[in-house]
């Protein structure tokens, strides 16, 4: 969902630790970052000042929100900008000492431009409801459909112009996956819904499927149509869908560059093949940041060990546990990184930058000679 619009409205001593020797490789990996949301009235000053501070507390890199679906804040010539922040930050950060990786949006679209000549470019439900006009459960919920060739092409081209941009470091996915088919059980009261299965109007592609198989899938596992071979066809061709699309176009458009290529995902990967039809297990990304926002999920940090442990044995690349830390105390927020750590983490993701405080950062600081943090 868009954490900046929702999450932060939805859920508004620790014991030691042991802490082995790291090999060169593992030691490489454990770099602090921040997931900074757009303020680009920010002043100079003002970034100069919160850029020290989380260089302070043993941040390393940060992910700017450059791309926000509907307009880009850098000197884009594809997309609608705003005005070029990234610009103006990327001296203030390297000079700091961080690394600067673009966030950027992938799927929604809320582009006017796009919307008016392209209605066909976007997802498409069970019950034949167009994104376009009945996004799933918010408005900004305006998906593309990641199985179209000029889908493809579209997003893989503000991939290639912020690869292209000197001293960046790399180019960070959100939203590189399907609209949620299940939502978080926490939020279920939120949206006056109860998600006990995958209901039509969440579940997507639909007309993809039909054009390839020559079957509607919403008649799968009913009466004469109930096919087992069918049903698993019909979710494995939703998970190629994006897996294909970040594999075949994203990867290579930012790697071509010179360029790291991340994405923040959701958690599992086998929750995430269930709630958003997103199998990131097979992504070759640089990292993986899994939203791991336990409270959202009505579990603990143990929840998070758990979904921690899972992600880092199903990829090779490292893997940083997402931590929804608004309205969360410094204990709290401790017990969870270590949680974290725990499950084989390579660092936490911290959600987000103005989620964070003085004791907060001071925490962190403590935290940073057991663990390397990354701030979302």
């Amino acid at each position: 969902m868009n954490r900046r619009k929702f999450l932060k409205t939805a859920m508004l001593g620790t014991a030691a630790l042991s802490v082995k020797p790291l090999g060169a490789g593992e030691a490489a990996t454990r770099k602090n970052w921040v997931w900074i949301t757009l303020s680009p009235d920010r002043s100079i000053d003002e970034w100069k000042g919160m850029f020290a501070t989380m260089r302070a507390s043993g941040i390393s890199a940060i992910l700017p929100e450059i791309y926000d679906g509907r307009n880009a804040y850098f000197a884009s010539q594809h997309l609608p900008v705003k005005t070029d922040l990234l610009g103006r930050m990327l001296p203030l950060a390297r000079a700091a000492g961080l690394e600067v990786h673009a966030w950027m949006w992938s799927m929604p679209c809320l582009i006017p431009e796009i919307i008016q000549k392209h209605p066909d470019w976007y997802n498409v439900n069970a019950k034949g409801e167009s994104a376009v006009d009945k996004p799933a459960y918010v408005d900004y919920y305006k998906f593309l459909d990641p199985g179209r060739p000029e889908v493809r092409e579209w997003v893989q081209t503000t991939v290639k112009e912020l690869a292209s941009v000197p001293d960046l470091a790399g180019v960070h996915l959100d939203y590189i996956r399907h609209p949620d088919a299940i939502l978080p059980k926490g939020l279920w009261s939120k949206y006056k819904i109860v998600q006990d299965k995958v209901y039509p109007p969440y579940d997507y592609e639909r007309e993809q499927f039909k054009k390839k198989f020559n079957v509607d899938p919403i008649h799968i596992g009913r009466g004469e149509m109930k096919d087992a071979q069918l049903e698993e066809a019909w979710f494995q061709f939703r998970l190629d869908m994006v897996v294909d699309l970040v594999n075949d176009y994203l990867v290579p458009a930012a790697r071509g560059k010179g360029k790291q290529i991340t994405a923040a995902v959701f958690p599992g990967p086998s929750l995430a093949r269930q709630m958003v039809r997103q199998d990131w297990s097979r992504f070759q990304l640089d990292a993986f940041l899994p939203m791991l926002y336990h409270n959202f999920y009505e579990a603990g940090p143990e929840w998070v060990r758990a979904q921690t442990t899972e992600g880092v044995a199903a990829v090779k690349q490292p893997v940083y546990s997402g931590l929804f830390i608004h309205n969360m105390q410094v204990a709290e927020m401790t017990r969870t990184v270590r949680m974290a750590h725990e499950g084989g983490a390579s660092g936490v993701s911290l959600f987000s930058a103005d989620g964070m405080d003085a004791a907060k950062w001071a925490a962190l600081a403590k935290l940073r000679d057991f663990h390397n943090l990354i701030v979302l």
